[in-house]
Parts: structure tokens; C-alpha cells; sequence
């Protein structure tokens, strides 16, 4: 079981990998890329018999494949959809992954299903109710549960716990593992008003199984995550210190919409390894050093989160 002593360290270091998505299937299937890993949307295979079944299992048996999920909805009151997870813990006896993820969110409530990430209440009554609910979810799927940070727009008043510390509470209760996604650190940094490198100084990096990389939309005086565009820079600088904290997690492209052919999306995955190793000790980026394609690094972290906005960025 997860919730064992050491079993997140048992977990493989997968290095990059690229989100699977249709638009690649004939690229994959023709040319089997030197990519280490694909992450797969649950939700996308979960109930196809066709062709993107067909894909994922001629992939999964060719690299290491992680599941990641947008509907556990962990967070919600509602109780646990057993059919989902009875269709899920089927797909991953098929294919295996090394884990399986989702976020920490709720999508409904009442049965109905948001299809969208909806941010919970960091108190400890909440804390008590998601982790029995992972507790559970962890031992009908008998596999790994990895629980992602995601993307906010809003904040709760009633909150008493700043997220980091509540995942990593999250972990320590039950054995989950993490998913840093560093894009989303930033997107809801910036929504909030608080400093990203601060949110990351008290973030549990010793849980983090796996990291997320993405582009967003800057809108002016809020950001929205939207996985359609390459990584900025700030979130490539904030990755170099994710990166170093963690030991080097498993890192993940994501891209979802405009989704270019899949050697773009491969190189802009490999830009990664230009923000891994030269670091200092305090995992802090050294000051005036080049690392390869990446952006110069700047004596003082906070220097480099700026806002990554046009000047025609503008709030419609």
C-alpha cells in the first residue's frame, strides 16, 4: 500500500515526459519518439474500446505510463463514485502506470459534474475529510495516489492553512505523493497576490512524486491556466528551483489546446534540462550564470516573476 513507510521513495524517477494526446496518435504510432514517459488522462480511455485504447496500449507497452485524472473530485461531500473507480482501477490493471494522479479539488456536488477544478476550504475540518477519502481511494485502487496543487482564482475566507502546508499534512496523514505543478504555483500566486518562491520555500518537496509544466494566458491583472501556449520564462526560472528541491521529480509538459505538431511540443519539453543542476546549496539559482537556452539567472529569485504580460494583454 502507499500509506506504507517509504513507498513513495519506491516510486521510479521517470525523467520528461509529454502528455498523450490525439492530435500525436499518428506521430507516436509512425515514429516511436525517444520520449521517457507519456501521462494519459484518465478519463479520455476510461470507457473507449477504439482506437484511443488501441494507442494507449500499444504506447504502454513500449514506455512507462502515468494516469492523471480530472474527476475523483476528492474534495467534494458527495460520496466517493465507486463506478469511476471501479473503471479506473480496470484501466490501470491494463496498462500499469506508475501511478495514478488527480487534483486536489472538488468537480461536483449533488451528483452533478462541474467539469471544471473547483478549489476547497484549507481548514482542518476539510483536512480530516479529504484524507479518510484518500485513505479509501488508495486502498481500492491499490496503487499510488498522487494529489496535484491546482490552478485557483479565487480564495476562501473561512481558509486557515496555507496549501503547502496543508498537502503536506494531506501526505503525511495518508502516504499520498504530490503533484507539483509549478505553472499552476505561479497562476494562483499571481491571482492571489502572494509570492510564488515563498509558496515553494514551504512546500513539502520530499513528497513530490511529479512536476507539471504548462503555458497560461496572462490577462492583465489575473492569469488563467490554460495549457494552450509555451512555458514563460518566470515559471522556467521557478522550475529551477522546483527542480532542485525535489531531486529532480518526474516533469510533465502539458499542452491543451492549440496544440502544435509533436516535435514543438518535444522541444519545448526538452528546455527543461537547460534549468537542471548548477545550483547552490540553498537550491536558489546562482547569480549571472547562462544555462544553455534558458533565460540568464538573477541574483535575487523574486526578480524574474514578473508579469509575463503583452502590453496589449488587456481585461476584456
Amino acid at each position: 500500500m502507499i500509506s506504507e513507510p517509504g513507498a513513495l521513495e519506491e516510486l521510479p524517477r521517470l525523467g520528461l515526459g509529454l502528455g498523450l494526446r490525439s492530435t500525436h496518435f499518428d506521430h507516436i504510432l509512425d515514429h516511436w519518439p525517444d520520449v521517457e514517459w507519456f501521462e494519459a488522462i484518465s478519463e479520455n480511455f476510461m470507457d473507449s474500446g477504439g482506437r484511443p485504447r488501441y494507442v494507449l496500449d500499444q504506447v504502454a507497452e513500449r514506455y512507462p505510463i502515468v494516469l492523471h485524472g480530472v474527476s475523483l473530485s476528492i474534495g467534494s461531500t458527495d460520496p466517493l463514485d465507486r463506478d469511476y473507480l471501479a473503471k479506473l482501477k480496470r484501466l490501470a490493471a491494463s496498462v500499469n502506470p506508475a501511478w495514478v494522479s488527480d487534483h486536489l479539488c472538488w468537480t461536483g456536488v449533488l451528483g452533478t459534474n462541474s467539469h471544471d477544478l473547483l478549489p476547497i476550504p484549507l481548514t482542518s475540518e476539510t483536512l480530516g475529510h479529504v484524507a479518510a477519502r484518500v485513505m479509501q481511494v488508495q486502498e481500492f485502487l491499490e496503487r499510488p495516489l498522487i494529489l496535484e496543487n491546482p490552478s485557483t482564482y479565487v480564495t476562501f475566507v473561512d481558509s486557515t492553512i496555507d496549501e503547502p502546508e496543508f498537502l503536506g499534512a494531506l501526505s503525511e496523514q495518508t502516504g499520498c505523493g504530490l503533484l507539483l505543478d509549478v505553472n499552476n504555483v505561479y497562476v494562483s500566486c499571481f491571482n492571489a497576490d502572494l509570492d510564488p518562491v515563498s509558496y515553494l520555500d514551504s512546500f513539502p518537496c520530499d513528497r513530490v512524486v511529479q512536476m507539471h509544466l504548462a503555458g497560461h494566458d496572462h490577462r492583465g491583472n489575473h492569469i488563467i491556466d490554460t495549457h494552450d501556449r509555451p512555458v514563460v520564462p518566470a515559471v522556467w526560472e521557478l522550475y529551477r528551483l522546483a527542480w532542485h528541491r525535489t531531486g529532480g521529480a518526474a516533469t510533465l509538459l502539458e499542452w491543451d489546446g492549440n496544440i502544435p505538431d509533436f516535435e514543438e511540443c518535444h522541444t519545448e519539453l526538452l528546455k527543461a534540462r537547460s534549468f537542471m543542476g548548477n545550483h547552490s546549496e540553498e537550491g536558489r539559482a546562482p547569480s549571472g550564470v547562462n544555462q544553455g537556452s534558458g533565460p540568464e539567472s538573477l541574483s535575487t529569485p523574486v526578480d524574474f516573476l514578473v508579469p509575463d504580460v503583452m502590453e496589449s494583454a488587456v481585461l476584456e
